[in-house]
């Protein structure tokens, strides 16, 4: 006969932060609460905290959760919810009035792998709530990558390309870094690779270069430079173009 009307949600914050987890619930008689938190595997009560709300000053990655019983002894548990703790941001540090739109803390490096071998991107973000993650490959969204770590188990040749992640909650949406992997059965050195660069379009027919910039220094961002390069990149392979797309 209890009902739960708002579960808590997971947070990323930096080290110090203070917010609180929020639970809500209904049922037919007067409702207690009982928050827990587990780190490392052990779970524990937490002393005191018997209200809907939660107060946290954030200092360690752990799990919660809520346990609501009635006068009648029915109890039920709300959902596990994550508190991830950043102890070093460094430039990606909140600013003062920070409301929890997310900021990335993580960018991904430029990666060169052998054909066959394992392909992980990672990257990390602050929000509250917690940001949801997707990847982007020369602009196209990566429907099955939507964690933090991107991972591909045997790395391919079409694998290659540039890769952002967007990280997103409800109160906006932030981009990283673009980063460069190149898959290759052997890897030259970058001075090769400059020239193949050099070369290449000499040897070649149509090819066209679209570039799409979402961050100015002394203008507002556009609406959707990722979508416009996607698009545009469809037709001009319709045309016989070979396309390369480059993200900030």
């Amino acid at each position: 006969a209890i009902a739960i009307t708002e579960q808590p949600v997971s947070v990323s914050v930096p080290a110090g932060y203070s917010f609180s987890l929020r639970c809500r619930a209904e049922g037919r008689t007067s409702l207690q609460y009982q928050w827990f938190c587990q780190h490392q595997s052990v779970c524990r009560q937490i002393p005191g905290a018997t209200k809907q709300d939660l107060p946290i000053t954030a200092q360690q990655t752990q799990l919660y959760t809520c346990r609501i019983n009635d006068l009648y002894r029915n109890a039920v548990f709300s959902d596990w919810v994550k508190v991830e703790v950043h102890q070093c941001v460094a430039r990606g540090l909140p600013p003062r009035l920070w409301r929890g739109e997310p900021v990335i803390v993580l960018n991904p490096t430029e990666q060169r792998v052998e054909v066959g071998k394992p392909l992980q991107l990672q990257c990390a973000a602050m929000g509250v709530p917690a940001p949801t993650y997707q990847w982007y490959r020369n602009g196209n969204l990566l429907e099955q990558q939507k964690k933090k770590k991107l991972w591909i188990t045997h790395a391919k040749v079409s694998d290659s390309g540039t890769y952002l992640c967007c990280a997103s909650n409800s109160h906006g949406e932030h981009w990283t870094n673009a980063v460069d992997v190149h898959i290759g059965e052997t890897l030259p050195p970058p001075e090769h690779l400059q020239l193949c660069c050099l070369v290449f379009p000499l040897a070649t027919g149509k090819i066209a270069l679209l570039v799409g910039n979402n961050h100015y220094q002394h203008h507002p961002n556009l609406m959707a430079p990722v979508t416009d390069v996607f698009e545009l990149s469809l037709l001009l392979e319709q045309l016989g173009f070979q396309v390369v797309s480059l993200l900030d």
